[in-house]
Protein backbone atom coordinates (compact mmCIF):
# COMPACT_ATOMS: atom_id res chain seq x y z
CA UNK A 1 0.00 0.00 0.00
CA UNK A 2 1.55 3.31 -1.06
CA UNK A 3 -1.49 5.76 -0.45
CA UNK A 4 -4.79 6.70 0.55
CA UNK A 5 -7.56 8.13 -1.06
CA UNK A 6 -10.61 9.68 0.38
CA UNK A 7 -13.63 10.87 -1.41
CA UNK A 8 -15.30 13.82 0.10
CA UNK A 9 -19.03 14.60 -0.50
CA UNK A 10 -20.51 17.65 0.49
CA UNK A 11 -24.35 17.19 0.56
CA UNK A 12 -26.76 20.51 0.91
CA UNK A 13 -29.31 22.24 -0.06
CA UNK A 14 -31.16 25.77 1.61
CA UNK A 15 -33.91 25.45 3.72
CA UNK A 16 -36.88 25.45 1.17
CA UNK A 17 -40.43 24.55 2.76
CA UNK A 18 -43.56 26.48 1.83
CA UNK A 19 -46.09 24.46 3.39
CA UNK A 20 -48.72 27.57 2.51
CA UNK A 21 -48.02 26.52 -1.14
CA UNK A 22 -49.38 23.27 -2.52
CA UNK A 23 -46.57 23.59 -5.07
CA UNK A 24 -43.27 25.57 -4.88
CA UNK A 25 -41.20 26.56 -7.26
CA UNK A 26 -38.19 26.30 -5.47
CA UNK A 27 -39.08 22.89 -3.47
CA UNK A 28 -37.82 21.24 -6.59
CA UNK A 29 -34.33 22.12 -6.03
CA UNK A 30 -34.72 19.41 -3.26
CA UNK A 31 -36.85 17.05 -5.54
CA UNK A 32 -34.37 17.06 -8.25
CA UNK A 33 -31.79 16.61 -5.61
CA UNK A 34 -33.46 13.36 -4.56
CA UNK A 35 -34.40 11.55 -7.81
CA UNK A 36 -31.06 12.60 -9.49
CA UNK A 37 -28.60 12.63 -6.43
CA UNK A 38 -29.42 11.06 -3.56
CA UNK A 39 -31.10 8.23 -3.82
CA UNK A 40 -28.55 7.07 -7.06
CA UNK A 41 -25.97 7.47 -4.73
CA UNK A 42 -27.59 5.24 -2.21
CA UNK A 43 -28.54 2.75 -4.63
CA UNK A 44 -25.04 2.33 -5.74
CA UNK A 45 -23.88 2.03 -1.86
CA UNK A 46 -26.32 -0.60 -2.07
CA UNK A 47 -25.11 -2.12 -4.69
CA UNK A 48 -21.18 -2.70 -3.58
CA UNK A 49 -22.33 -3.19 -0.04
CA UNK A 50 -24.40 -6.33 -1.86
CA UNK A 51 -21.53 -7.55 -3.94
CA UNK A 52 -19.04 -6.79 -0.93
CA UNK A 53 -16.95 -4.41 -2.70
CA UNK A 54 -14.94 -1.84 -0.04
CA UNK A 55 -16.03 1.37 -0.60
CA UNK A 56 -15.45 4.27 1.60
CA UNK A 57 -16.89 8.11 1.76
CA UNK A 58 -16.81 10.92 4.07
CA UNK A 59 -20.33 12.95 3.41
CA UNK A 60 -21.48 15.98 4.82
CA UNK A 61 -25.26 16.56 5.30
CA UNK A 62 -26.02 19.92 6.43
CA UNK A 63 -28.22 20.47 9.32
CA UNK A 64 -31.38 22.66 6.46
CA UNK A 65 -30.92 19.52 4.53
CA UNK A 66 -31.09 16.70 7.17
CA UNK A 67 -34.45 19.08 8.52
CA UNK A 68 -36.11 18.78 5.33
CA UNK A 69 -35.27 14.91 4.64
CA UNK A 70 -37.65 14.92 8.11
CA UNK A 71 -40.45 17.11 6.96
CA UNK A 72 -43.43 15.42 6.49
CA UNK A 73 -44.96 17.94 4.91
CA UNK A 74 -41.94 17.69 2.12
CA UNK A 75 -42.20 14.10 1.97
CA UNK A 76 -46.05 14.13 0.82
CA UNK A 77 -45.11 16.93 -1.76
CA UNK A 78 -41.92 14.69 -3.05
CA UNK A 79 -44.22 11.42 -3.48
CA UNK A 80 -47.02 13.37 -5.29
CA UNK A 81 -44.35 14.96 -7.54
CA UNK A 82 -43.13 11.42 -8.19
CA UNK A 83 -46.50 10.78 -9.20
CA UNK A 84 -46.95 13.08 -11.75
CA UNK A 85 -43.79 12.47 -13.51
CA UNK A 86 -44.77 9.16 -14.33
CA UNK A 87 -47.65 9.94 -15.07
CA UNK A 88 -45.79 12.31 -17.92
CA UNK A 89 -43.08 9.21 -18.63
CA UNK A 90 -46.60 7.23 -19.57
CA UNK A 91 -47.71 10.63 -22.05
CA UNK A 92 -44.03 10.72 -23.25
CA UNK A 93 -44.16 6.85 -24.31
CA UNK A 94 -47.22 7.45 -26.26
CA UNK A 95 -46.10 10.49 -27.54
CA UNK A 96 -42.86 9.88 -28.46
CA UNK A 97 -41.80 9.65 -32.48
CA UNK A 98 -39.05 7.58 -32.74
CA UNK A 99 -37.96 4.35 -31.42
CA UNK A 100 -35.10 5.42 -29.43
CA UNK A 101 -37.00 8.45 -27.85
CA UNK A 102 -39.38 5.72 -26.77
CA UNK A 103 -36.72 3.27 -24.93
CA UNK A 104 -35.61 6.38 -23.31
CA UNK A 105 -39.28 7.67 -21.81
CA UNK A 106 -39.42 3.89 -20.66
CA UNK A 107 -36.21 4.26 -18.98
CA UNK A 108 -37.01 7.15 -17.19
CA UNK A 109 -40.68 5.48 -16.66
CA UNK A 110 -38.58 2.61 -14.78
CA UNK A 111 -36.05 4.99 -13.29
CA UNK A 112 -38.53 6.99 -11.36
CA UNK A 113 -40.65 4.02 -10.30
CA UNK A 114 -37.72 2.95 -8.89
CA UNK A 115 -36.37 5.64 -7.42
CA UNK A 116 -39.99 6.59 -5.49
CA UNK A 117 -39.80 2.41 -4.45
CA UNK A 118 -36.63 3.28 -2.70
CA UNK A 119 -37.92 5.88 -1.06
CA UNK A 120 -40.61 4.07 0.35
CA UNK A 121 -38.29 1.04 1.32
CA UNK A 122 -36.70 3.26 3.74
CA UNK A 123 -39.85 4.60 4.97
CA UNK A 124 -39.40 8.46 2.96
CA UNK A 125 -36.74 9.19 5.08
CA UNK A 126 -33.59 9.27 3.18
CA UNK A 127 -31.48 10.07 6.67
CA UNK A 128 -32.00 5.92 7.15
CA UNK A 129 -30.48 5.40 4.33
CA UNK A 130 -27.46 6.99 4.79
CA UNK A 131 -27.52 6.07 8.55
CA UNK A 132 -27.27 2.38 7.76
CA UNK A 133 -24.52 2.68 5.79
CA UNK A 134 -22.67 4.59 8.24
CA UNK A 135 -23.68 1.90 10.68
CA UNK A 136 -21.76 -0.69 8.52
CA UNK A 137 -18.83 1.78 8.21
CA UNK A 138 -19.22 2.44 4.48
CA UNK A 139 -19.99 6.15 5.06
CA UNK A 140 -18.12 9.15 7.41
CA UNK A 141 -21.41 11.51 8.20
CA UNK A 142 -20.20 14.59 9.35
CA UNK A 143 -21.76 17.76 9.88
CA UNK A 144 -21.66 21.48 8.77
CA UNK A 145 -22.42 24.49 10.58
CA UNK A 146 -26.40 25.16 11.03
CA UNK A 147 -27.49 27.34 8.51
CA UNK A 148 -24.42 27.09 6.18
CA UNK A 149 -23.99 30.53 6.87
CA UNK A 150 -20.05 31.49 6.15
CA UNK A 151 -18.31 32.09 8.78
CA UNK A 152 -15.29 34.45 7.82
CA UNK A 153 -17.60 36.91 7.20
CA UNK A 154 -19.19 36.84 10.87
CA UNK A 155 -15.89 36.25 13.10
CA UNK A 156 -16.11 39.68 14.08
CA UNK A 157 -19.19 38.22 15.76
CA UNK A 158 -17.94 35.44 18.35
CA UNK A 159 -21.15 34.50 19.39
CA UNK A 160 -22.83 33.70 16.00
CA UNK A 161 -20.05 31.65 14.68
CA UNK A 162 -20.52 29.92 18.39
CA UNK A 163 -24.14 29.57 17.26
CA UNK A 164 -23.98 28.19 14.05
CA UNK A 165 -21.47 25.25 15.53
CA UNK A 166 -22.88 24.09 18.40
CA UNK A 167 -26.29 23.80 16.43
CA UNK A 168 -24.80 22.52 13.74
CA UNK A 169 -23.47 19.56 15.94
CA UNK A 170 -26.99 19.09 18.04
CA UNK A 171 -28.82 19.33 14.45
CA UNK A 172 -26.77 16.20 13.33
CA UNK A 173 -27.10 14.66 16.88
CA UNK A 174 -30.88 14.88 16.85
CA UNK A 175 -31.37 13.43 13.41
CA UNK A 176 -28.61 10.85 13.13
CA UNK A 177 -28.46 9.77 17.32
CA UNK A 178 -25.10 10.36 17.71
CA UNK A 179 -22.46 13.12 17.33
CA UNK A 180 -20.86 14.14 14.16
CA UNK A 181 -16.71 13.89 14.73
CA UNK A 182 -15.73 16.41 11.59
CA UNK A 183 -17.56 18.83 10.35
CA UNK A 184 -17.70 20.90 6.82
CA UNK A 185 -17.31 24.31 7.11
CA UNK A 186 -20.24 25.86 4.99
CA UNK A 187 -18.00 26.45 1.03
CA UNK A 188 -14.87 25.83 2.85
CA UNK A 189 -15.12 29.30 4.89
CA UNK A 190 -11.78 28.94 7.05
CA UNK A 191 -10.61 31.86 9.30
CA UNK A 192 -7.43 31.07 11.73
CA UNK A 193 -9.06 29.83 15.25
CA UNK A 194 -12.39 29.05 14.50
CA UNK A 195 -10.72 25.57 14.91
CA UNK A 196 -10.93 26.58 18.71
CA UNK A 197 -14.39 26.04 18.85
CA UNK A 198 -14.65 23.24 16.62
CA UNK A 199 -12.38 21.65 19.38
CA UNK A 200 -14.66 22.61 22.21
CA UNK A 201 -17.70 20.48 19.94
CA UNK A 202 -15.63 17.16 20.34
CA UNK A 203 -14.92 18.06 16.28
CA UNK A 204 -12.03 16.05 15.16
CA UNK A 205 -11.24 17.47 11.37
CA UNK A 206 -12.53 19.63 8.73
CA UNK A 207 -11.46 21.11 5.49
CA UNK A 208 -10.12 23.67 3.27
CA UNK A 209 -8.83 24.47 0.06
CA UNK A 210 -5.55 24.12 -1.12
CA UNK A 211 -4.27 27.57 -0.14
CA UNK A 212 -5.31 27.73 3.15
CA UNK A 213 -2.40 25.27 3.70
CA UNK A 214 0.32 26.84 0.89
CA UNK A 215 -0.04 29.87 2.82
CA UNK A 216 -0.62 28.70 6.15
CA UNK A 217 2.05 30.29 9.04
CA UNK A 218 4.31 27.41 8.42
CA UNK A 219 5.03 25.91 4.79
CA UNK A 220 3.51 22.47 4.81
CA UNK A 221 6.17 19.47 4.67
CA UNK A 222 3.81 17.55 2.59
CA UNK A 223 2.09 20.24 0.63
CA UNK A 224 -1.70 19.23 0.48
CA UNK A 225 -1.28 15.53 0.79
CA UNK A 226 -1.12 15.27 4.47
CA UNK A 227 -3.46 16.30 6.78
CA UNK A 228 -2.53 18.91 9.38
CA UNK A 229 -3.03 19.57 12.94
CA UNK A 230 -3.76 23.08 13.98
CA UNK A 231 -2.33 23.90 17.76
CA UNK A 232 -5.80 23.51 19.04
CA UNK A 233 -5.35 19.99 18.04
CA UNK A 234 -7.98 19.75 15.01
CA UNK A 235 -6.99 18.52 11.66
CA UNK A 236 -7.15 19.88 8.39
CA UNK A 237 -7.95 17.71 5.09
CA UNK A 238 -6.93 20.22 2.13
CA UNK A 239 -8.47 19.54 -1.51
CA UNK A 240 -6.61 17.94 -4.24
CA UNK A 241 -6.51 20.31 -6.98
CA UNK A 242 -5.33 17.88 -9.67
CA UNK A 243 -8.44 15.93 -8.72
CA UNK A 244 -11.02 18.48 -8.70
CA UNK A 245 -9.07 19.75 -11.92
CA UNK A 246 -10.33 16.09 -13.49
CA UNK A 247 -13.70 15.78 -12.44
CA UNK A 248 -15.19 19.18 -11.87
CA UNK A 249 -13.57 21.10 -14.75
CA UNK A 250 -16.23 22.83 -16.81
CA UNK A 251 -13.95 22.84 -20.25
CA UNK A 252 -11.42 19.23 -19.40
CA UNK A 253 -13.33 17.86 -16.99
CA UNK A 254 -15.06 13.97 -17.64
CA UNK A 255 -18.56 15.57 -17.39
CA UNK A 256 -17.95 17.47 -20.47
CA UNK A 257 -17.45 14.16 -22.56
CA UNK A 258 -19.87 14.20 -25.57
CA UNK A 259 -21.87 10.69 -24.44
CA UNK A 260 -23.13 12.26 -21.66
CA UNK A 261 -26.60 13.53 -21.02
CA UNK A 262 -26.77 16.71 -21.91
CA UNK A 263 -28.47 18.96 -18.82
CA UNK A 264 -29.93 21.79 -20.89
CA UNK A 265 -32.43 19.89 -23.02
CA UNK A 266 -35.69 18.97 -21.17
CA UNK A 267 -38.88 17.92 -22.73
CA UNK A 268 -40.23 20.87 -21.15
CA UNK A 269 -38.94 23.49 -23.31
CA UNK A 270 -39.45 20.46 -25.97
CA UNK A 271 -43.07 20.35 -26.05
CA UNK A 272 -46.14 22.52 -26.61
CA UNK A 273 -46.71 24.38 -23.47
CA UNK A 274 -50.50 23.03 -23.56
CA UNK A 275 -49.21 19.41 -23.59
CA UNK A 276 -46.66 19.77 -20.42
CA UNK A 277 -48.77 22.89 -18.19
CA UNK A 278 -50.09 20.62 -15.72
CA UNK A 279 -46.67 19.37 -14.98
CA UNK A 280 -44.89 22.82 -14.79
CA UNK A 281 -44.84 25.61 -11.90
CA UNK A 282 -48.62 27.32 -11.53
CA UNK A 283 -47.26 30.77 -11.85
CA UNK A 284 -46.67 28.73 -15.43
CA UNK A 285 -42.88 29.18 -15.79
CA UNK A 286 -41.56 25.95 -17.71
CA UNK A 287 -39.21 23.97 -15.36
CA UNK A 288 -37.12 20.84 -16.10
CA UNK A 289 -38.97 17.56 -15.65
CA UNK A 290 -35.60 15.54 -15.59
CA UNK A 291 -36.60 13.97 -18.74
CA UNK A 292 -33.98 14.60 -21.50
CA UNK A 293 -33.97 12.68 -24.95
CA UNK A 294 -30.22 14.62 -25.65
CA UNK A 295 -26.52 14.24 -25.17
CA UNK A 296 -24.09 16.35 -24.63
CA UNK A 297 -22.91 15.92 -29.12
CA UNK A 298 -20.48 18.62 -28.65
CA UNK A 299 -19.71 22.44 -26.88
CA UNK A 300 -20.24 23.33 -30.30
CA UNK A 301 -23.30 21.44 -30.95
CA UNK A 302 -26.37 24.39 -30.73
CA UNK A 303 -28.97 22.82 -28.02
CA UNK A 304 -31.83 22.25 -30.66
CA UNK A 305 -29.56 19.99 -32.50
CA UNK A 306 -28.10 17.80 -29.97
CA UNK A 307 -28.06 14.15 -30.82
CA UNK A 308 -30.22 11.81 -28.43
CA UNK A 309 -28.72 10.23 -25.91
CA UNK A 310 -27.30 6.51 -25.73
CA UNK A 311 -27.62 5.30 -22.16
CA UNK A 312 -25.39 2.34 -22.72
CA UNK A 313 -22.68 4.38 -24.64
CA UNK A 314 -22.98 7.08 -21.73
CA UNK A 315 -22.30 4.04 -19.03
CA UNK A 316 -19.17 3.30 -21.08
CA UNK A 317 -17.81 6.80 -20.99
CA UNK A 318 -18.34 6.63 -16.86
CA UNK A 319 -16.63 3.09 -16.38
CA UNK A 320 -13.58 4.50 -18.87
CA UNK A 321 -13.54 7.87 -16.74
CA UNK A 322 -13.72 5.53 -13.63
CA UNK A 323 -10.81 3.69 -14.38
CA UNK A 324 -8.55 6.84 -16.06
CA UNK A 325 -9.30 8.41 -12.75
CA UNK A 326 -8.28 5.56 -10.82
CA UNK A 327 -4.97 4.98 -13.09
CA UNK A 328 -4.23 8.88 -12.10
CA UNK A 329 -4.74 8.57 -8.70
CA UNK A 330 -2.52 5.63 -8.66
CA UNK A 331 0.68 6.93 -10.57
CA UNK A 332 0.07 10.37 -8.39
CA UNK A 333 0.42 8.41 -5.15
CA UNK A 334 3.37 6.97 -6.51
CA UNK A 335 5.12 10.35 -7.69
CA UNK A 336 3.99 11.43 -4.21
CA UNK A 337 5.29 8.31 -2.47
CA UNK A 338 8.80 8.64 -3.85
CA UNK A 339 8.76 12.17 -3.25
CA UNK A 340 7.92 12.59 0.09
CA UNK A 341 8.54 8.98 1.36
CA UNK A 342 5.89 8.24 3.31
CA UNK A 343 2.45 7.60 2.08
CA UNK A 344 -0.23 10.39 1.04
CA UNK A 345 -3.35 11.48 1.44
CA UNK A 346 -5.02 12.52 -1.68
CA UNK A 347 -8.97 14.45 -0.26
CA UNK A 348 -11.27 15.16 -3.10
CA UNK A 349 -14.19 17.12 -2.18
CA UNK A 350 -17.07 17.96 -3.90
CA UNK A 351 -20.46 18.61 -4.11
CA UNK A 352 -22.84 15.58 -3.77
CA UNK A 353 -25.11 17.15 -6.35
CA UNK A 354 -22.84 17.11 -8.93
CA UNK A 355 -23.31 13.33 -8.97
CA UNK A 356 -26.51 12.79 -10.40
CA UNK A 357 -28.06 16.25 -10.95
CA UNK A 358 -25.43 17.84 -13.05
CA UNK A 359 -23.43 15.14 -14.06
CA UNK A 360 -26.24 12.27 -14.81
CA UNK A 361 -24.14 9.57 -14.92
CA UNK A 362 -21.68 10.55 -11.92
CA UNK A 363 -23.68 7.80 -9.41
CA UNK A 364 -22.44 4.89 -12.18
CA UNK A 365 -18.85 6.85 -12.33
CA UNK A 366 -18.47 6.32 -8.91
CA UNK A 367 -19.69 2.62 -8.45
CA UNK A 368 -17.49 1.93 -11.17
CA UNK A 369 -14.34 3.35 -9.38
CA UNK A 370 -14.82 1.58 -6.04
CA UNK A 371 -15.07 -1.78 -8.03
CA UNK A 372 -12.00 -1.34 -10.10
CA UNK A 373 -10.31 0.30 -7.22
CA UNK A 374 -11.14 -3.07 -5.08
CA UNK A 375 -8.56 -4.59 -7.61
CA UNK A 376 -5.81 -2.50 -7.81
CA UNK A 377 -2.44 -1.91 -5.33
CA UNK A 378 -1.01 1.00 -5.01
CA UNK A 379 -4.20 2.89 -3.49
CA UNK A 380 -6.48 2.29 -0.55
CA UNK A 381 -9.93 4.21 -0.28
CA UNK A 382 -10.71 5.59 3.15
CA UNK A 383 -12.07 7.86 5.18
CA UNK A 384 -11.02 10.99 6.50
CA UNK A 385 -11.10 9.82 9.81
CA UNK A 386 -9.50 6.46 9.09
CA UNK A 387 -6.72 8.20 7.77
CA UNK A 388 -5.98 10.25 10.81
CA UNK A 389 -5.03 6.64 12.51
CA UNK A 390 -3.20 5.24 9.45
CA UNK A 391 -0.34 8.32 10.54
CA UNK A 392 1.79 8.66 14.69
CA UNK A 393 3.02 12.29 13.67
CA UNK A 394 1.59 15.51 12.22
CA UNK A 395 3.30 18.66 11.20
CA UNK A 396 1.10 21.55 12.97
CA UNK A 397 -0.06 24.91 11.29
CA UNK A 398 -2.47 26.85 11.52
CA UNK A 399 -4.12 27.38 7.79
CA UNK A 400 -4.77 30.93 6.46
CA UNK A 401 -8.25 32.51 5.78
CA UNK A 402 -9.84 30.87 2.99
CA UNK A 403 -12.91 29.54 0.79
CA UNK A 404 -13.86 27.11 -2.27
CA UNK A 405 -15.65 30.48 -3.59
CA UNK A 406 -14.23 31.66 -6.71
CA UNK A 407 -11.03 33.49 -6.34
CA UNK A 408 -10.29 31.12 -3.04
CA UNK A 409 -11.21 34.17 -0.28
CA UNK A 410 -14.82 35.97 0.28
CA UNK A 411 -15.28 37.74 -2.75
CA UNK A 412 -18.46 35.24 -3.85
CA UNK A 413 -20.48 36.26 -0.81
CA UNK A 414 -19.45 39.73 -0.51
CA UNK A 415 -19.57 42.17 -3.18
CA UNK A 416 -21.57 45.15 -4.88
CA UNK A 417 -24.36 42.79 -5.31
CA UNK A 418 -24.45 41.34 -2.13
CA UNK A 419 -22.95 44.41 0.46
CA UNK A 420 -26.91 45.34 1.66
CA UNK A 421 -27.09 42.43 3.25
CA UNK A 422 -24.27 42.67 5.89
CA UNK A 423 -25.25 45.79 7.82
CA UNK A 424 -29.48 43.64 8.18
CA UNK A 425 -27.76 40.13 9.39
CA UNK A 426 -25.35 42.37 11.78
CA UNK A 427 -28.24 44.59 13.07
CA UNK A 428 -30.19 41.61 13.87
CA UNK A 429 -27.56 39.53 15.82
CA UNK A 430 -26.90 42.37 17.87
CA UNK A 431 -30.89 42.41 18.60
CA UNK A 432 -30.75 38.55 19.30
CA UNK A 433 -27.76 38.79 21.63
CA UNK A 434 -29.40 41.44 23.77
CA UNK A 435 -32.53 39.86 24.27
CA UNK A 436 -31.20 36.44 25.10
CA UNK A 437 -29.20 37.90 27.84
CA UNK A 438 -32.34 39.90 28.81
CA UNK A 439 -34.38 37.80 28.66
CA UNK A 440 -32.81 34.34 29.55
CA UNK A 441 -34.77 33.37 32.72
CA UNK A 442 -38.17 33.89 30.78
CA UNK A 443 -40.38 31.29 31.60
CA UNK A 444 -43.79 32.51 29.91
CA UNK A 445 -44.10 29.63 27.28
CA UNK A 446 -45.73 31.59 24.91
CA UNK A 447 -42.51 34.25 25.22
CA UNK A 448 -40.33 31.32 24.84
CA UNK A 449 -41.75 30.29 21.93
CA UNK A 450 -41.42 34.30 20.19
CA UNK A 451 -38.00 34.07 21.31
CA UNK A 452 -36.87 30.57 19.59
CA UNK A 453 -38.99 31.44 16.42
CA UNK A 454 -36.60 35.55 16.33
CA UNK A 455 -33.36 32.90 16.53
CA UNK A 456 -34.70 30.94 13.66
CA UNK A 457 -35.49 33.76 11.44
CA UNK A 458 -32.10 35.05 11.74
CA UNK A 459 -30.21 31.96 11.35
CA UNK A 460 -32.49 31.35 8.14
CA UNK A 461 -31.27 34.69 7.63
CA UNK A 462 -27.26 33.91 8.06
CA UNK A 463 -27.68 31.11 4.99
CA UNK A 464 -24.81 31.49 2.70
CA UNK A 465 -26.80 30.62 -0.01
CA UNK A 466 -28.70 33.79 -0.66
CA UNK A 467 -26.03 35.79 -1.04
CA UNK A 468 -24.24 33.14 -3.58
CA UNK A 469 -27.48 33.46 -5.76
CA UNK A 470 -27.25 37.17 -6.06
CA UNK A 471 -23.84 36.74 -6.94
CA UNK A 472 -24.37 33.62 -9.32
CA UNK A 473 -27.72 35.62 -10.78
CA UNK A 474 -29.66 32.75 -10.96
CA UNK A 475 -33.03 32.96 -9.05
CA UNK A 476 -32.28 36.35 -7.28
CA UNK A 477 -35.95 37.16 -6.84
CA UNK A 478 -36.21 34.08 -4.40
CA UNK A 479 -33.40 34.72 -2.80
CA UNK A 480 -33.80 38.70 -2.10
CA UNK A 481 -37.58 37.43 -0.89
CA UNK A 482 -35.81 35.11 1.16
CA UNK A 483 -33.52 38.02 2.54
CA UNK A 484 -36.26 40.70 3.28
CA UNK A 485 -38.99 38.21 4.65
CA UNK A 486 -36.52 36.96 7.37
CA UNK A 487 -35.66 39.94 8.57
CA UNK A 488 -39.31 41.16 8.51
CA UNK A 489 -40.68 38.50 10.52
CA UNK A 490 -38.07 38.95 13.06
CA UNK A 491 -38.64 42.79 13.33
CA UNK A 492 -42.59 41.70 13.91
CA UNK A 493 -41.62 39.39 16.83
CA UNK A 494 -39.29 41.50 18.34
CA UNK A 495 -42.00 44.05 18.11
CA UNK A 496 -44.66 41.88 19.86
CA UNK A 497 -42.59 40.24 21.91
CA UNK A 498 -41.36 43.41 23.23
CA UNK A 499 -44.57 45.43 23.64
CA UNK A 500 -45.94 42.44 25.22
CA UNK A 501 -48.53 41.99 22.39
CA UNK A 502 -47.72 38.06 20.47
CA UNK A 503 -50.24 37.21 18.21
CA UNK A 504 -50.06 33.45 18.67
CA UNK A 505 -52.06 33.16 15.53
CA UNK A 506 -49.14 34.58 13.61
CA UNK A 507 -46.77 32.93 15.70
CA UNK A 508 -47.57 29.78 14.68
CA UNK A 509 -48.16 30.42 10.95
CA UNK A 510 -44.39 31.60 11.15
CA UNK A 511 -43.28 28.24 13.37
CA UNK A 512 -45.23 26.30 10.88
CA UNK A 513 -43.14 27.56 7.61
CA UNK A 514 -40.11 28.26 9.14
CA UNK A 515 -39.70 25.11 11.16
CA UNK A 516 -36.53 24.15 11.45
CA UNK A 517 -34.84 22.86 14.54
CA UNK A 518 -38.06 22.30 16.48
CA UNK A 519 -35.36 21.57 19.34
CA UNK A 520 -33.76 25.17 19.41
CA UNK A 521 -33.30 27.18 22.33
CA UNK A 522 -32.90 30.74 22.04
CA UNK A 523 -31.04 31.03 25.52
CA UNK A 524 -27.90 29.70 23.28
CA UNK A 525 -26.99 33.28 22.00
CA UNK A 526 -26.88 34.78 26.16
CA UNK A 527 -24.27 31.85 26.57
CA UNK A 528 -20.85 33.58 26.30
CA UNK A 529 -19.28 29.94 27.20
CA UNK A 530 -20.53 27.77 24.07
Amino acid sequence: MMGYFCLVLHSHLPYVHHPEHDTFLEERWYFEAIIESYIPLLMVFDRLAKDSVPFKVTISITPPLLEMMKTNGLTEKFIAHMKKLLELCDKEISHTKSEQERQLAIFYKNRFSEVLEYYMNVDCDLVNGFKKHAQEGHLELITCNATHAFLPLMQHQPNAVKAQIAIGVRAFQERLGFAPRGIWLAECGYYPGVENLLNKHGLQFFFVDSHALWYGDEKPKYGVYRPVMTPSGVFAFARDPESSEQVWSASTGYPGDYRYREFYRDVAFDRDFEYVREYMDPSGVRVNTGIKYHKITSKETPLGEKQLYNREDALNAAKEHARDFLRRKVLQIQKLYELFEQPPVIVAPFDTELFGHWWFEGPEFIEYFFREAAKTKGLKVATALETLEKFDAFQVLTPTCSSWGAGGYNETWLNGKTDWIYPHMNELHDRMTKLAKQFKDETDSLKIRTLNQILRELLLLQSSDWAFILTTGTSVEYAVNRIKTHVKRFLDLENQFLSNNIDEGYLSRIEQMDAIFPWIDYRIYSDEEL
